[in-house]
């Protein structure tokens, strides 16, 4: 997985890649070059104390040494830049990606899986890339440069590096071997800390009511401690590595002095020639090292691409039509013709032959006991799931065939737990139409009985919303929610138990302004609150996910014995 997504994104910034590649190159060559000129300048200007060969070679050995590095931070550049340019890609396309997911894939991720995965996971990825292009080219060539320059230099030495070069790799198979299976639990251990922050900050308010802070920290410090041992561990291992391969480096260094002091005295080896074969010595060490490093970075970048992968990969559970309608036949009708869905590994279906029907401009309420199914049903409507036996009609066309976003525009909804962005009163119900003037917000707040409170804050329209609406009442959230569905100015407006946070004089007002003012408009209504639908022009009446009922509120009254339960329990017994 980690060379089809290397490999996929990074052909995208193939002239950066070669950039890279050439300006790289060119910079290991100076590398190499210059222990040569070094031991030049010792054994044909210091030893034959010629000054003017000393000025030449050290001028020329300078120019090298500029060249070398103005190479060397332009690969770095390209490299930084084609890094960087893959990583937001990746972003992009794992945000798109999630953004086209049901429901579904949503719970079998876990949205703090995701966040770490588009984060964390690419983060892993990004590095790869950065330091893969730079050391691609740079450790190869130093470490078979050097082996080849340093035989040059004295072969009677070469045995040293035969001895040194294979203990470093084996060093670095028996740690990287180990870091693998720590590395992938590493990341699940970042996604459970990132799940137990979010569960804990978005539920602040029930852990403060049950007072369960101590547990909640304690549980929060069991996850935060796992993985600080597991990062101690991996920790343990980059410690170790840089030890063993320096006393390797050190070793192979005093060999080759030891050694190379012998050859010297017997006259085989000239000191200058010494000096570059340490110094090459030092430069296979180095590409060596490199070259560990990137095989300590390969296996954790491989888990993470493997984790992207997952995401970019993921069937979804809501396939769009190429080519879906976009012109609906019967524009605010919706129907529905024995339809079943089974959540993924259930057993038994949560709704089994529902069958209704809901005529443009008509109001039909769902109603049923709590678990009933009824928040599943309305979630068909928009296709937030997709059936898994009959069928789904809106505007008269199956909304499997629909085009998405045309299906969409057509309906607004209204979920159970309203939720607003960071930003503003405005910019909250401009979500629903960016074209949207003053005028349409406070029309669409009229009508959801919320211009009163809004005109009491500060700023009016422009008054701050913080993150999820915490700072406004439950029920200003539901009213904003609801003003922000109408403003979307759909054919079709789904209730999802949308005012149960209202007060009983509030939700009347609020349904008469709906009546009167959206009048074409169909709106199913999912209510707990019988005193919500009794004027509904169909009600159907859920059942363990069977619709066992279906009516006026009268004829139900009359005829339907769960329906008179659910009224009697909340209206009295001659309601």
């Amino acid at each position: 997985m980690l060379g089809k997504l290397l490999v996929r994104y990074l052909s995208r910034y193939r002239w950066l890649l070669l950039g890279v590649l050439v300006f790289q190159f060119a910079s290991a060559l100076a590398t190499l070059y210059l222990p040569r000129l070094n031991a030049d300048i010792i054994d044909k200007g210091v030893a034959q104390a010629d000054t003017g060969y000393i000025w030449r070679t050290g001028a020329f050995m300078l120019a090298v040494s500029l060249g070398q590095i103005l190479a060397a931070i332009i690969a770095t550049y390209f490299a930084a830049k084609a890094a960087m340019s893959i990583g937001r890609d990746i972003r992009n396309d794992v945000f798109s990606r999630v953004s086209g997911f049901s429901e579904r894939e949503v719970s079998q991720f876990g949205a703090g899986s995701l966040i770490t995965r588009n984060t964390n996971d690419v983060q892993q990825v990004q590095m790869l890339a950065m330091m893969g292009a730079t050391m691609f080219v740079t450790a190869p060539l130093l470490a078979i440069g050097g082996i080849i320059m340093a035989v040059q230099q004295d072969v009677g030495l070469s045995w040293l590096i035969a001895v040194s070069v294979p203990t470093l790799l084996i060093l670095a198979l028996i740690i990287v071997g180990r870091m693998v299976p720590l590395f992938r639990r590493n990341q699940k251990k970042l996604d459970a800390i990132n799940r137990i922050m979010r569960e804990q900050l978005t539920g602040v308010r029930v852990v403060r009511a049950f007072v369960r802070e101590p547990i909640e920290e304690e549980r929060f410090r069991d996850a935060n401690t796992d993985l600080m041992i597991l990062g101690r561990k991996i920790g343990s291992l980059f410690v170790l590595l840089f030890p063993l391969f320096m006393l390797v480096l050190n070793v192979t260094v005093v060999a080759v002095i030891w050694f190379g002091g012998i050859e010297i005295n017997e006259g085989n080896v000239e000191v200058g020639t010494l000096f570059a074969f340490m110094q090459y010595i030092g430069q296979i060490m180095g590409g060596v090292i490199m070259a560990s490093f990137m095989a300590i970075m390969i296996p954790r970048a491989a888990v993470s691409a493997e984790r992207v992968g997952e995401v970019l990969d993921a069937e979804a559970g809501m396939e769009r039509p190429e080519n879906g309608v976009t012109t609906f036949p019967a524009p605010g009708a919706v129907a529905f013709d024995n339809v079943e869905f089974t959540y993924p590994g259930a057993e038994s279906p949560v709704l089994d032959g529902i069958t209704f029907r809901a005529d443009p401009g008509e109001t039909v309420a769902i109603v049923g006991s709590t678990g009933g199914g009824k928040t599943t049903l309305v979630s068909l409507i928009p296709r937030l799931f997709d059936v898994t036996g009959g069928i789904v009609r809106v505007g008269g066309a199956d909304v499997r065939d629909a085009d998405v976003e045309a299906l969409w525009k057509s309906i607004g909804l209204v979920p159970q737990r309203p939720f607003l962005f960071t930003g503003t009163v405005a910019s909250n119900l401009r979500y629903g139409r960016e074209e949207a003037t003053d005028e349409d917000l406070w029309h669409a707040l009229e009508i959801a009985q919320g211009r009163d409170f809004v005109e009491e804050m500060p700023d009016g329209l422009e008054s701050r919303i913080a993150q999820g609406g915490t700072n406004v009442s439950g029920g200003q959230r539901q009213r904003l929610a609801i003003a922000r569905a109408i403003v979307h100015q759909p054919q079709i407006l789904v209730f999802d138990d949308s005012f149960s946070a209202l007060d009983l004089t509030t939700d009347a007002r609020l349904r008469q302004a709906l009546w009167r003012e959206l009048p074409g408009v169909t709106k199913i209504v999912v209510a707990q609150r019988v005193s919500t639908i009794t004027d509904a022009d169909r009600i159907v009446v859920l059942d363990g996910g069977t619709m066992v009922g279906l009516g006026t509120h009268e004829e139900l009254i009359e005829s339907n014995e769960t329906y008179r339960e659910i009224v009697e329990s909340q209206l009295g017994v001659d309601a």
